[in-house]
C-alpha cells in the first residue's frame, strides 16, 4: 500500500477562482497544494500523489465529488485519504449523502478561512 505524503493537500474544483480561494490560505500556512479540475483528474492525482487531505467540490465535470469520494474510499490504496467536501450544496440531505459516501468532513461555500484551516489541521 502506498504511503501518504505528509504535507500534500489535493484541492479539487472546476472553478479557477474557487481553486485559488481554497489554495491560497493553505499555501500561506506552508502546506504543499496540488490541484485537480474534474473528477477523473482528482482520482488520477489521488492515486499518483497520495495526498493526506483532499478538499473536494461536488458539482464538477466527468465525475462529481460524491462519485470521486466513494471511489477513493472503496479502494485500499486511497481509503486513508481524508476527504473534506466543500460544496455550495447546502441542504442537510447533501451533507448526509456526502458523509455516507465516505467524506470525513463537509463544508459549505462560501466558507471562512479559519474554518477551512481548522478542518484541514484536524487531519494533518
Amino acid at each position: 500500500m502506498p504511503t501518504q505524503t505528509e504535507d500534500i493537500i489535493l484541492v479539487v474544483d472546476d472553478s479557477p477562482t474557487e481553486l485559488q480561494l481554497i489554495s491560497a490560505p493553505l499555501k500561506a500556512k506552508g502546506y504543499k497544494v496540488i490541484t485537480a479540475v474534474d473528477g477523473d483528474d482528482a482520482i488520477e492525482k489521488a492515486c499518483s500523489q497520495h495526498p493526506r487531505v483532499m478538499l473536494l467540490d461536488v458539482i464538477m465535470p466527468k465525475k462529481n465529488g460524491f462519485q470521486v469520494c466513494r471511489q477513493l474510499k472503496n479502494s485500499p490504496d486511497t481509503q486513508d485519504i481524508k476527504i473534506i467536501i466543500i460544496s455550495s450544496k447546502s441542504q442537510q440531505s447533501d451533507k448526509f449523502w456526502g458523509i455516507k459516501q465516505g467524506a470525513d468532513e463537509y463544508m459549505i461555500k462560501p466558507f471562512d478561512e479559519k474554518t477551512l484551516l481548522a478542518n484541514v489541521a484536524k487531519f494533518m
